[in-house]
């Protein structure tokens, strides 16, 4: 069975952040104050996953399939238009939480985002976190 290309390494976080604020200063912003809302969620620290991906945790999945694998508990990813924010058990759970972010999109698991003042950062938190304890749960 193929291994999942993105797989958690030892590159900086810090360092592609600079790259990030660099090229565009209010999305570095809005990614340092991810990784503060993401890190006290989990109790985990931040580790770049593949070349553009933060993820805080991990957990061991296997499907019906055979295939298995490790992935982050919650993560996100500064794309060029948007920030993408990895929701792990979806958004099914979290109507109420959804009807009160603020201006967002979403995909099966994940949440897009123009920029962190689009939202309500209290209620980004809490989905967040709501998510992650759903996460270990269900793979614990």
């Amino acid at each position: 069975m193929a291994k999942l290309k993105t797989q958690p390494n030892d590159a900086s976080v810090n360092a592609f952040l600079d790259d990030v604020e660099a090229e565009d200063p209010q999305k570095g912003a809005d990614c340092r104050m991810l990784i503060k809302i993401m890190q006290r969620a989990t109790g985990e620290p931040p580790k770049m996953w593949g070349k553009s991906m933060v993820g805080f945790g991990s957990y061991h999945y296997k499907y019906e399939s055979g295939r298995e694998g490790d992935w982050f508990l919650t993560g996100f990813s500064p794309r060029k238009r948007e920030l993408s924010l990895y929701v792990m058990p979806g958004f099914d759970h979290f109507d109420q939480l959804m009807s009160h972010l603020g201006k967002h999109k979403t995909g099966k698991s994940c949440l897009y985002i123009k920029q962190l003042g689009d939202v309500d950062l209290d209620v980004l938190e809490q989905l967040v976190a709501e998510s992650v304890e759903h996460m270990r749960q269900q793979y614990s």
